[in-house]
């Protein structure tokens, strides 16, 4: 018998291998294994784009698409791939809370989530010098300079806070006069002018600037920058640097602080007042903290400003008499006085005081009323208007608030912390409203539930907005849960 060696290793052959299972490529394989495809596919996405014409803000980050087998291109940002408009379209979708994570990133996200910030305190002033706030912050629209401008120590655990600023003191902050700011702890006005102008020509779109002891010629270098400048808030600015204000075209709303207590002991005068009202006659709200002036400066600006609407004065220096000015503001709808120790001192005779015919509301916050012939005139003035507000008024007793009878069309009033108001007071003034439709209440310990009149129990039930809380003690408030009063006709008193 022959042996036959190839049989024997036919019938002793290994079984084949079973056929690879067919495995289902999801998108994670083609991005590890199929370099090569992934970034054809970015490339012609970003070369069919409209937006494509513009590179990567950062050259450096760019990735190199002409060797695809480069071994970087796994750990590459693959959003290099993309032009900074469709970056920017991809990180506009996201909130905004989420772009202080974003720009940890890289410097390119770093730079163009920058463009998002549009508003901005500044805190040091050599950020603004050296350049790198106008390039990482290039849409800028809103800033605020002041505390940048102030020499004072960061690590001093003291915060002075004041209405208008806020300042980290120490003893150096101290200028020897009593006050917590002085001339040494301010930048000189060179570097302050130097400092704007960087800002003004790198961030061309502000619309509002907030800056502390500015020059004429920092003021002229942000109106011939900042065409769109509408909004400025100066702070320790003297007359004669209003000057520069006067190429601001479009500056519709104003904000001068010229003396604070303990901060600034500048003066804005009649001067001042005149160069705003020659210099920006588009002015629809004017607010003077501390300002000097008389019947000359209101004049000047009632008549050059015919847009005004708005008009605060708050802790005013104003001499006697300036009340009959308010008549030249012919579109004045609203005024307010803040912080004023009186109303005027010597406002004159009834028929030279005039009025403002299209006065809408007056609003008296922590004001002296104890002057009975100033409050009777700011009324006379007044006698037009709609709605009456008085905050922690001192002096507003029931002769004071009896003045306001005045005013015959009043349909809105609200009173807060006048303590020594009684309910005869109130009574009295608001039964002679005819019009009145909304009333609140609020902190006037003097005023009880137990004193009010059926006169004024039938009033509160025809009004449209009322809000009744005298004292912690009333009970009239609690009683009317769920009555339904206070809403008729329309919606609840929340405005005042």
């Amino acid at each position: 018998m022959s042996f036959s060696p190839e049989r024997n290793n036919h019938h002793h052959q290994p079984p084949p291998p079973p056929p690879p299972s067919k495995k289902r490529l999801n998108w994670r394989d083609v991005w590890l294994n199929d370099q090569q495809a992934l970034t054809h596919a970015a490339l012609k996405m970003r070369l069919h784009s409209p937006l494509s014409s513009t590179p990567p803000s950062d050259p450096d980050e760019t990735l190199t698409l002409d060797d695809p087998n480069n071994p970087n291109l796994k750990t590459a940002d693959r959003f290099s791939l993309l032009s900074d408009e469709l970056l920017l379209s991809i990180l506009s979708k996201l909130p905004a809370s989420q772009h202080v994570t974003n720009s940890a990133v890289n410097k390119r996200w770093l730079k163009l989530n920058g463009r998002f910030v549009q508003s901005i305190k500044l805190l040091d002033w050599e950020f603004l010098e050296s350049g790198r706030l106008t390039y990482r912050f290039p849409n800028l629209t809103d800033i605020d300079l002041v505390r940048a401008c102030v020499r004072s120590s960061r690590n001093s655990g003291i915060v002075f806070t004041h209405s208008f600023v806020s300042f980290h003191l120490d003893s150096s902050s101290l200028d020897g006069g009593g006050g917590f700011i002085g001339k040494h702890n301010l930048l000189h006005s060179r570097e302050i002018d130097r400092g704007v102008r960087i800002l003004s020509e790198g961030c061309r779109n502000l619309r509002r600037v907030v800056v502390i002891s500015p020059g004429e010629e920092t003021l002229l270098c942000v109106a011939e920058e900042c065409l769109t400048l509408q909004e400025l808030e100066l702070h320790c600015c003297a007359d004669l640097s209003l000057r520069g204000i006067s190429g601001c075209r479009n500056l519709q709303i104003l904000k001068l602080i010229g003396c604070v207590d303990g901060f600034y002991d500048t003066v804005i005068s009649d001067i001042g007042l005149t160069i705003v009202a020659q210099g920006c006659k588009r002015l629809v709200k004017l607010e003077l903290v501390g300002c000097e002036g008389s019947y000359d400066g209101i004049k000047a600006i009632g008549q050059c400003c015919q847009m005004l609407e708005e008009l605060t004065l708050c802790d005013h220096r104003m001499e006697g008499g300036w009340l009959a000015a308010l008549s030249y503001c012919t579109n004045l709808k609203t005024l307010r006085l803040q912080g004023c120790k009186n109303v005027d001192t010597s406002p004159g005779d009834d028929e030279h005081l005039g009025s403002c015919p299209a006065l809408e509301e007056l609003h008296l916050q922590q004001c002296h009323l104890r002057d009975k012939q100033g409050v009777r005139a700011l009324f006379l003035v007044c006698r037009a208007v709609r709605e009456l507000v008085f905050k922690d008024c001192w002096g507003l007793e029931d002769s004071a608030f009896g003045i306001a009878s005045i005013c015959r069309g009043v349909k809105s009033v609200s009173l807060e912390g006048c303590s020594l108001l009684t309910m005869e007071g109130l009574d009295a003034v608001v039964i002679s409203w005819k019009e009145l439709k909304r009333l609140r209440v609020v902190s006037c310990n003097n005023i009880k539930d137990s004193e009010i009149t059926p006169a004024l129990a039938s009033l509160f039930s025809t009004l449209k907005g009322f809000k009744w809380q005298p004292d912690s003690r009333s009970l009239l408030s609690s009683g009317l849960a769920g009555t339904g009063m206070g809403k008729k006709g329309g919606r609840a008193f929340k405005r005042v």
